[in-house]
């Protein structure tokens, strides 16, 4: 993947880094307990375009960390289905979290919030095919999305937000487009540990980015 050509001291972000979800089949909403996982794991696939953490499955309006009410920590996902499919992402959905036992708070539940009818039934049916494959049952939810309220910026790619020199730099150069940068969501992954070190390195060399600034995230991996 080439980057784009950059004629500003921007860094150069990646072609397939839209601010706005294209078509609502591109979307994806998950609960997969404290989202700040999650947010790293799916950001480091190939084919999500982007990822934001917020609060979903509720039904108190205008939901905040500290007054959360109902609802349950979630990331959105904006992604390409020609790169990834949505039975990969949630294929990827099972494989990351514990499942089986239900979660001691509905804050940190496991839950699929399905865009529209064809995810709804691909969701029940990954539901079932877990149930038979291993005998047990999901203590996971299927339910149909209704209100997404973003998390407060704090939440957002909180893997690069906790390096605060290189959060704070990179925050620094993308602004506003830091938390729906494919870039910052990819570098998000690989912070916390996702995606090998050839993808990586890769990602690297085709940024415009200070070289002391990629100097010290070439010292994560």
């Amino acid at each position: 993947m080439e980057p784009t050509e950059s004629t500003t001291d921007e860094p150069a972000l990646l072609e397939d880094a839209p601010l706005e979800i294209p078509a609502e089949r591109e979307a994806a909403t998950f609960g997969v307990g404290c989202f700040w996982g999650p947010d790293a794991r799916f950001g480091a696939l190939e084919g999500v375009a982007r990822t934001r953490v917020g609060y979903a499955g509720g039904t108190e309006p205008d939901p905040t960390y500290y007054s959360l009410g109902d609802h349950t920590e979630v990331v959105r996902i904006a992604y390409d289905p020609d790169v990834v499919t949505y039975e990969e992402l949630l294929e990827t959905f099972w494989a990351s979290h514990d499942w089986h036992s239900a979660a001691p708070k509905r804050q940190y539940r496991s839950v699929v919030l399905a865009h529209d009818d064809e995810q709804y039934e691909l969701a029940c049916r990954g539901w079932d095919a877990v149930a038979d494959r291993t005998g047990r049952t999901p203590a996971t939810d299927v339910e149909r999305l209704g209100a997404f309220y973003s998390a407060e910026p704090s939440h957002q790619k909180y893997e690069l937000r906790s390096r605060p020199v290189v959060g704070d730099e990179l925050e620094t150069l993308y602004g506003e487009a830091f938390v729906d940068s494919t870039v910052v969501a990819r570098l998000n992954g690989f912070a916390a540990g996702h995606g090998d070190r050839s993808r990586y390195d890769a990602l690297l060399a085709a940024l415009d980015l200070p070289a002391p600034l990629v100097a010290e995230l070439q010292r994560w991996r």
